[in-house]
């Protein structure tokens, strides 16, 4: 292995802490991950051009479902975790499960509470749940980025050792340098993916409901199953069937849904007028 190039930085995961009160980085990245969603997604409710006409919907709208959809990427991404990564040690320990603070998310499990909020909320208010996806969607790649970033602050989820020349070597990861694949992530699945739906979105993808859906999912999907070759599995699951990861293989079943979801809203009349 090459010798460690670029060194760790020394992040207190802790930003600030008053008595038992922390306030850490892995909270705020959240937080700010769901403020600046917010703002974002009313910005484009706003642009009737995005749309060819009026929104299907009105940023209030979007105000209310932020609580909904709040509760449904910490519960869906908890849950998601305790299912997927480590039941047996819930089932063991059930209060564990309350313990926020010791991490432990998974995506998969908050979009999937994400799922749940938008048909929910939807159906409550009389708005259409493509739309509301879709815009859910387009901003959902900030909250990832931010995550990412607070994962690789916090020196967990790291990758695979490498002789690559920014390789670091991570504290509680041994003396190998490894991939920083927290950033690989950060980068893919947050930047990137955001730069490809707002593109999208200029192009009128809005106006095919549920494309914008699609395309988060398939490129999330895309991004985390090429991440995975340089992310350290999870010690206590390692590699499964065929070499894959866990997180590859769950995200297989949102690459098909995304590209159902694409067929899906193509091969239907666009809304509104395209704009110039």
């Amino acid at each position: 292995m090459a010798a460690l190039v670029i060194p760790y930085p020394a992040f207190d995961p802790v930003l600030v802490q008053i008595g038992p009160f922390a306030i850490r980085w892995y909270a705020l990245s959240y937080i700010f991950g769901i403020l600046l969603g917010w703002l974002y997604a009313r910005a484009i409710i706003r642009n009737e051009r995005l749309w060819g006409g009026p929104a299907p919907l009105r940023p209030i709208d979007y105000d209310d479902f932020v609580l909904w959809v709040t509760l449904g990427i910490i519960l869906g991404g908890r849950l998601g975790y305790v299912a997927f990564y480590n039941p047996l040690y819930f089932a063991a320990h059930p209060w564990d499960i309350f313990q926020l603070w010791k991490g432990g998310m998974s995506f998969h499990g908050g979009f999937a509470g994400c799922v749940v909020a938008v048909i929910l909320f939807g159906r409550k208010r009389g708005l259409p749940v493509l739309s509301l996806g879709d815009i859910t969607c387009a901003v959902g790649p900030i909250g990832l980025f931010l995550g990412r970033l607070a994962n690789f602050i916090n020196g967990e989820l790291w990758g695979r050792p490498t002789n690559m020349p920014w390789a670091m070597v991570f504290p509680g990861a041994g003396p190998l340098p490894r991939h920083p694949s927290q950033l690989y992530e950060a980068a893919l699945e947050g930047l990137l993916l955001l730069a490809v739906l707002w593109a999208a979105m200029r192009a009128g993808a809005l106006r095919r409901p549920g494309l914008i859906t699609g395309m988060f999912a398939v490129g999330y999907a895309a991004a985390r199953m090429f991440a995975e070759i340089f992310r350290e599995p999870d010690a206590h699951i390692g590699l499964l069937w065929g070499g894959l990861t866990l997180g590859m293989m769950l995200s297989l079943p949102l690459l098909l849904a995304g590209l159902g979801f694409i067929a899906f809203a193509l091969k239907r009349a666009p809304t509104g007028v395209l704009r110039s």
